[in-house]
């Protein structure tokens, strides 16, 4: 699950991002953190972590640096 988690993540950032027009406000990027946190605490955490990080990330979020627990 986990492998297929970052295969997403990575199919995302390389062929899906590049093709929005806004960027995220935190740092690292939202992908860049799904992808941290999946390779460090796995499919279910990591991937509860994104999610989390993926609905607060929105253009009247202050943004800004934002790590992997």
């Amino acid at each position: 699950m986990k492998k297929i988690l970052i295969a997403l993540i990575k199919f995302y950032r390389k062929y899906i991002s590049p093709m929005k027009t806004t960027k995220c406000p935190y740092y690292p990027s939202c992908s860049q953190y799904g992808l941290e946190a999946v390779e460090k605490y796995g499919a279910l955490k990591g991937g509860l972590l994104a999610a989390w990080r993926i609905m607060r990330c929105n253009p009247f979020s202050k943004g800004g640096y934002d790590p992997v627990p």
